[in-house]
């Protein structure tokens, strides 16, 4: 039974790390690349500063080491689910912390998705459609994902015929 004063128990796969590092290094290349390209595009040879590039340089490092070292880590550790008969308890953040619980009877459906940098870890998400909106818990190993996803299923569907 879901308590609502207690932390959920379960975390999620710890190649996450791995996974959120790998996602983290590919936008901060992009981050690289966009304040050089304003810099080209907006600043004229009589305007041009240096200190432009240093200051751009330094913001774009600090986050693009925050999204590759600092966050994967963080997120990992903050990341709790919990499934049973009533629902499911999901503990998410960074900075700010959300807990969401999600009725069994209000799940309409259940997914399992896989994207490139997951499949490389053996990792699956599994998305908890509401009428509301999606609910997502990342980066399970495969093997539980998918039996995750399927008890939710049956979990589901027994309260829809008890109805």
């Amino acid at each position: 039974m879901l308590k609502t004063s207690e932390l959920p128990s379960l975390r999620i796969h710890e190649n996450s790390i791995k996974a959120w590092k790998l996602t983290g290094f590919i936008w901060g290349w992009s981050l690289y690349l966009l304040p050089a390209f304003l810099i080209y595009m907006f600043i004229t040879e009589e305007d041009f500063n240096p200190w432009y590039i240093l200051i751009s340089m330094v913001i774009v490092v600090t986050l693009h080491l925050l999204m590759t070292i600092i966050f994967p880590k963080i997120r990992w550790k903050r990341w709790r689910y919990e499934v049973d008969e009533k629902g499911v308890d999901l503990q998410r953040g960074i900075i700010i912390t959300k807990r969401t619980i999600i009725p069994i009877n209000r799940i309409q459906h259940v997914d399992t998705e896989q994207g490139p940098i997951y499949r490389k870890y053996g990792l699956s998400s599994i998305s908890l459609s509401t009428a509301a909106t999606t609910h997502e818990i990342p980066a399970l190993d495969d093997e539980t994902a998918n039996a995750l996803r399927n008890m939710i299923s049956e979990l589901v569907r027994k309260v829809k015929e008890d109805v």
